[in-house]
């Protein structure tokens, strides 16, 4: 009889076995280099994460109103935004006298007034203006803040680029003669940061969130909202963070200076970012 050519259940457990071990070799040399990239990826990502979300934070505190920094708690700091800003006639034009213009000054209440540069953002009117804010708690109650009732082009070549009607008669603030103003979003009067982390971690993942959260009123008396559902979100995982606020100690607090740290951590691996921003307080 012709003998059958092929394996035996024996040859087949040994090779199987010699598998299973040459499998156990090379996972024990190559798990480490594995979850090593694993890592580096992970912290790759919490660092760009991270990053944003401070650069997020930055530009708000740079293109804030000036003098609108405060910090209600290490975890929570507010500010006011804006959009645009300009100049404003600050005198009649007496070179063209058949058309000098409308202007605001710091001894008659005014309704109306012309722009002298044009806007580079679309400007409403239910936005607001603000002109030579020198006092963070005089900005807060609204004694700075110049509603807009109406935005239209100046009739006259001269007068400038837009006439700006406000909804009530003011005046400029004593001893401004700067001549500038800014815009703030009527949506948008206020920009707060909340950030929720407790220094802990849930699972390896950092337990808290930071959030921005806007509204369209100042609030004269500092206070931390809640954030809610629909609250926009900066940042996940967030195990601690940190505002910093140092204003100049002159009498005008024409600069200061925001420190900001944030610590994310998710699998078990941490990334720690600061990050600084001059703030630029001149009216």
């Amino acid at each position: 009889m012709k003998r059958e050519a092929g394996f035996t259940l024996v040859e087949l457990v040994i090779v199987m076995v010699l598998i299973g071990i040459i499998a156990g070799v090379l996972a024990m040399q190559l798990g480490p280099t594995i979850q090593g990239y694993l890592m580096v990826e992970r912290r790759a990502t919490l660092t760009s994460l991270a990053d944003t979300a401070l650069r997020k934070v930055a530009t708000d505190v740079r293109s804030a109103v000036p003098n609108s920094l405060r910090l209600v708690s290490p975890q929570c700091m507010e500010l006011v935004p804006t959009i645009d800003g300009g100049r404003y006639r600050a005198g009649p034009d007496v070179v063209n006298a058949a058309s000098p213009g409308l202007f605001l000054d710091p001894f008659e209440p005014k309704t109306t007034f012309d722009v002298l540069t044009g806007f580079n953002n679309a400007v409403t009117d239910s936005d607001a203006i603000m002109i030579g804010n020198q006092n963070t708690e005089d900005l807060y109650s609204g004694i700075n803040v110049f509603e807009i009732k109406s935005i239209t082009r100046t009739p006259g070549a001269t007068t400038g680029e837009a006439r700006i009607e406000l909804d009530s008669a003011k005046v400029l603030p004593s001893g401004y003669d700067g001549g500038r103003f800014v815009v703030v979003p009527g949506t948008r009067r206020s920009v707060m940061y909340v950030c929720t982390a407790d220094n802990k971690t849930t699972k390896g993942n950092g337990n808290g969130t930071l959030y921005r959260i806007t509204s369209a009123t100042l609030n004269g008396v500092a206070s931390c909202p809640e954030p809610g559902a629909a609250s926009p979100i900066v940042a996940t995982n967030v195990e601690s963070c940190s505002f910093v606020y140092s204003p100049n100690q002159g009498a005008t607090q024409e600069s200061g200076f925001a420190q900001l740290t944030l610590k994310l951590t998710n699998g078990g691996e941490s990334v720690s970012l600061t990050m600084g921003a001059h703030v630029d307080n001149v009216p």
